[in-house]
């Protein structure tokens, strides 16, 4: 392949976007063999695959620095422009990228190739339009090709980050700044994908492909974007117009602002390239010149390549350095700065471990292929050398072979997937250390072996630093989100599990629970807006359905909910849909309709809110039967036992006997007879209906005194089982007496055990004489014995000691002073109606019920 061989030489020039590469593997597959040099290892990769599809895998092979597959039959070679093997005789030639023969750091490496590679019977130069004078100079028999443009590249003028349009890329010239880009477009964009040079080739096509498949909308890259990533953009971003260049901080030349622009517009799209203006500073901006000479395609031309030596002196290390530092005899070329690998064997020929091993012109050979070993990690010559004087120490001792226990040991460390961007990143350029080595003839044992095992691991890392970047700058559900204002006719889809999840394109944004959508409570409050949006639109048709399945639902589906809060709620299958609200009594409040349902189409809602009255009729019944059983009571009865019957359902089943004595001396016996079929108990203390004080319908009757009352904070009703509570004076002592309970003290006991216990007390005592009550007596109110006591005290007993034993004695009840006792009808209370009704005006008002 080597040799100044008299074939065809073309050099096809133009810009970006031309088909340059295209033409020349098109040329390559219609000859017998051939070979193309790439600048990076994942264009090399990218053309590998597409050839294999033409001539398929037995005639293909790859070499780069960290991979090599060459079958025995291979007869088309796409390789690194550094690893196109010399040794091989092949028709076709071709060399991408040639301008990159004036980089300081590989530009020798084109340059060479450009001068010295060729196919025997055709060879190729591709590159931009400024290397035609050195082509000239340099190659006067090469015929030169220039290609249009396929498509219009057009400078926009500068947009803030959040006025970017889809399909942007951003560029920036360091990792802070690409991550702080890509972290604000995650903010504002759903995300972005992330390139970089030092990612690995499969993290960055990784990357990649999530950009070209549309997950994300935007990709922040530094300048390794401007060299054959060929990816649909539509529009390129500068974030700066400046970079480091390794030894100063300058302005891009205009042919690299071009390189870079030219991304943008693929095949016959066209393209917009310009800056973009971050928070309130101002944008940097193209000269008008600049702008021109990138829309027009027209650029300074290249007036050197650099060079270097090829012809090396291996005899002694001395020579061999005074060969490379040889410089050339044309003035078109340029000696190189020294790469890392001639640094670092300057740097090595000053160890004299390494002067003593170096003898030889094999030993040499052997020194300088390990100078080779590229600074994947970019740690610096004097590091750097360090690796490769070790590489050489084992190299030139023993079996010549680099130790497995070493390389296994130093390949296990790394071989951690866990870590930031930063640690993976580390661990993925010294895995690509270990796969270059693994690939040198002659340096390891079962070196297949070794390159499966480094590549794997560098796979492995690729994978976790895609994952890393991937959650770190990419909000799928934001980037799906947005995608899905912009989506019509319902193209997204939608999914409701069983818990209520729902999700849009498998991105749970929260849950539905009955009727209320609850946004995601971990998403950020500006995504907050996109979840409720993206409910908005695809619930309707939801709601509705539960709508009619509410309607269609049995009574075992609804329940009342209440323990203390305020107002109660009524539930279907456990969620919320109303809430109870005052009404024109307390035994009929107004249903008033979950917000949650404004959504649903108003006949629905209609509908939805008379099952719910008909439910709640059915369950007061149910639970209220006692009060139900009061207002039937026979019309016939005396004014005063339908003024008491009045009352006691005004009380919701439960008042001091002391408020209505007047009513219950006037009873006749057919009264009593008929209050007792219907459950009223009329008790020592209380008037009360005995089967609403178990817990249910206590719940329920506390509930509907509390919406009447206006009442805003209850304490949740008594447990189940309780006969004495503790008496919380902050809360409203109606609240014990609706309850079913007499405050005695700081505690208060039920009604129903009061009476059962008055009327005990009455059996066994003899007039006034003291006795002592039993302990079942005083067990069956749950107090202490000091709170039976004053239990006791309440009741007309008094405390005497026979004995020494306690004993109580009747001591008769105090006539009732006038004070406010918890069931006096204050004028703000819903029943103050009732305290000027006549006995007639209270039958009536039963009656009417």
């Amino acid at each position: 392949m080597s040799g100044l061989l008299r074939a065809s030489v073309t050099a096809v020039l133009g810009p970006t976007n031309t088909g340059k590469t295209h033409l020349a593997v098109e040329r390559m597959c219609g000859h017998a063999s051939g070979m193309i040099g790439f600048p990076l290892r994942l264009l090399a990769r990218e053309v590998y695959d597409r050839v294999v599809a033409i001539k398929g895998e037995a005639q293909v092979a790859l070499i780069t620095g960290e991979e090599k597959i060459v079958p025995a039959t291979a007869r088309y070679f796409l390789c690194t422009a550094e690893s196109m093997p010399d040794d091989r005789e092949v028709a076709f030639v071709a060399i991408d990228e040639g301008q990159v023969g004036a980089d300081p750091e590989r530009g020798h490496v084109f340059t060479g190739r450009m001068l010295h590679s060729r196919g025997y019977a055709e060879t190729m130069i591709l590159g931009s339009e400024t290397l035609r004078p050195l082509i000239k100079r340099l190659l006067p028999d090469a015929e030169i090709v220039t290609r249009p443009r396929f498509s219009t590249l057009s400078y926009a003028p500068p947009k803030k980050l959040s006025r970017l349009p889809k399909r942007t890329v951003i560029v920036a010239f360091t990792a802070a700044e690409v991550y702080a880009l890509a972290e604000m477009l995650r903010r504002h964009k759903g995300g972005a994908a992330v390139v970089m040079g030092s990612l690995s080739p499969r993290t960055r096509n990784a990357q990649v492909a999530m950009f070209q498949s549309g997950e994300v909308d935007y990709l922040v890259a530094t300048d390794a974007i401007g060299m054959g990533l060929n990816m649909d953009i539509a529009h390129v971003a500068f974030a700066s117009l400046g970079k480091f260049d390794g030894k100063r901080h300058r302005r891009l030349t205009t042919s690299e602002m071009a390189q870079i622009a030219g991304r943008a517009g693929r095949y016959q799209k066209d393209g917009t390239f310009g800056v973009v203006q971050l928070g309130q500073q101002a944008a940097q901006t193209f000269e008008d010149e600049e702008i021109e000479a990138i829309e027009q395609h027209r650029f300074k031309p290249l007036t050197q390549l650099v060079w270097r030596n090829e012809r090396l002196d291996m005899n002694t290390l001395p020579r061999l350095i005074a060969s490379l530092e040889e410089r050339p005899r044309q003035h078109e070329l340029v000696r190189a700065d020294d790469p890392i690998d001639f640094a670092v064997l300057k740097s090595l020929a000053g160890d004299p471990d390494v002067v003593e091993r170096a003898h030889g012109r094999a030993r040499i050979a052997r020194l300088w292929a390990a100078c080779g070993l590229p600074d994947y990690r970019k740690t610096g010559v004097e590091q750097h050398a360090r690796l490769v004087a070790r590489v050489f120490r084992h190299l030139s001792e023993g079996n010549g072979l680099l130790p497995s226990s070493w390389v296994a040991a130093e390949v296990a460390q790394l071989d951690h997937v866990t870590g930031d961007i930063a640690t993976l990143s580390g661990r993925i350029a010294a895995a690509r250390t270990w796969t270059y080595i693994a690939h040198r003839p002659g340096w390891l044992e079962d070196a297949a072996g070794w390159a499966d095992r480094t590549r794997a691991l560098e796979d492995r890392l690729s994978d976790a630093l895609h994952r890393g970047l991937t959650q770190r700058f990419v909000d799928r559900r934001t980037a799906v989100l947005l995608k899905d204002l912009k989506v019509r006719g319902g193209e997204q889809r939608v999914a409701i599990d069983a818990d209520g999840a729902l999700s849009v394109e498998d991105e749970v944004i929260g849950t539905l629970e009955g009727f209320r959508f609850t946004a995601d409570p971990l998403a950020r409050a500006g995504e907050r807006k996109l979840l409720l949006a993206a409910a908005e639109r695809h619930l309707p048709r939801e709601l509705a359905r539960r709508a009619e399945a509410l309607i269609a639902s049995d009574d075992t589906a609804f329940a009342m909910a209440f323990d203390g809060g305020m107002p109660p709620r009524l539930l279907w299958n456990g969620a919320r849909v109303a809430k109870l609200r005052a009404g024109r009594d307390a035994l009929n409040p107004r249903i008033e309709l979950d917000r949650a349902l404004e959504t649903v189409p108003a006949p629905e809602r209609a509908r939805v809110a008379e099952r719910l009255a008909a439910w709640f009729a059915v369950a007061r019944e149910k639970h209220l039967a006692g009060l139900a059983r009061v207002v039937a009571l026979h019309p016939n009865l005396t004014p005063a036992a339908r003024g008491l019957g009045v009352m006691l359902v005004e009380h919701m089943g439960c008042m001091a006997r002391e408020t209505v004595n007047a009513q219950v001396e006037a009873l006749t016996r057919a009264d009593r007879k008929a209050l007792l079929g219907a459950g009223v108990r009329l008790g020592v203390q209380h008037v009360f209906v005995a089967d609403l004080l178990r817990p249910e319908p206590t719940r329920w009757r506390l509930a509907l005194w509390a919406v009447a009352a206006g009442v805003e904070t209850l304490p949740a009703p008594p447990p189940a089982g309780r006969v004495a509570i503790e008496v919380d004076p902050a809360v409203l002592p109606a609240f014990y007496g609706v309850a079913g309970f007499w405050i005695v003290g700081p505690q208060a006991v039920r009604v129903d055990m009061v009476d059962r216990l008055a009327r005990a007390m009455h059996g066994v005592r003899a007039g006034r004489a003291p006795f002592v009550p039993d302990a079942n007596s005083v067990a069956s109110v749950g107090m202490s014995h000091d709170g039976f006591a004053r239990l006791m005290r309440a009741l007309g007993y008094r405390l005497r000691l026979v004995d020494g034993a306690a004993a109580f004695a009747w001591g008769g009840v105090k006539a009732p002073q006038p004070r406010d006792v918890a069931y006096n009808v204050s004028p703000s209370s819903p029943f103050a109606a009732l305290a000027g009704m006549t006995p007639r005006a209270s039958a009536s008002h039963m009656k009417g019920r």
